[in-house]
């Protein structure tokens, strides 16, 4: 028997999303590496094992690609609900969207993110602002939807669903500057941070009259 002819043309692309993941993968071992200022297009080309050409197809820039960073580190442990989460009561949908169990642990990515953001913030504000408007921001605004769904539906009744949201965001999670100062502290314990989300949710929905479920 002869051998096989060889395929001819391209080979199989990679999917777009496995693309992506492989692209902001290399982008966080870059930030880690060597911080903002070393987050270029090329660095991350070359850490991701592919071509400018490719990785500008998916993201035409840093501009683009960082806040896709950001998302994805704090879609990590705070993403918005699905559908089937967004009918139950409103302390039962703040608690999942405030799981405790999936907050970052100290030394992780995406306080080193953090590290490095705050670091670059006075030569990079940009960037900087990004982080925030994807990261501390974001959650305040999911958090906020939960409230304004929980008015529409009559569950409580909010003037200022924007500072109510602010509110259960500070007591809820805990005060990052810990984490990023206290680089060698243990992991909180996860029944601790539970108990901490359980009280905070609490203390916001009694205080405006609506039902909190048990503490």
């Amino acid at each position: 028997m002869g051998k096989p002819a060889p395929r001819r043309g391209r080979p199989p692309q990679m999917p777009p999303a496995e693309r992506e993941r492989v692209i902001l993968d290399a982008a966080e071992r870059v930030l880690l590496d060597r911080g903002l200022q070393g987050i270029t297009m090329d660095a991350i080309a070359r850490e991701a094992g592919m071509s400018k050409r490719t990785l500008y197809a998916v993201f035409d820039g840093r501009a683009a690609l960082f806040p896709a960073l950001v998302r994805r580190l704090r879609e990590g442990f705070v993403a918005p609900l699905t559908p089937a989460q967004g009918a139950l009561p409103l302390a039962e949908r703040l608690r999942l969207l405030l799981a405790a169990d999936r907050l970052p642990p100290g030394g992780s990515v995406a306080l080193e993110v953090m590290r490095a953001a705050i670091a670059e913030a006075p030569r990079q504000p940009d960037l900087a602002r990004t982080m925030l408007e994807e990261g501390p921001r974001a959650v305040r605004r999911l958090i906020r939807a939960e409230l304004d769904r929980g008015v529409a539906r009559g569950e409580v009744s909010i003037a200022d669903t924007d500072a109510a949201a602010a509110l259960l965001h500070a007591m809820a999670l805990p005060c990052p500057l810990d984490k990023l100062l206290d680089v060698g502290a243990p992991r909180e314990a996860p029944e601790t941070a539970r108990a901490r989300v359980d009280r905070a949710i609490a203390v916001l929905l009694r205080g405006l009259g609506a039902a909190a479920g048990p503490v």
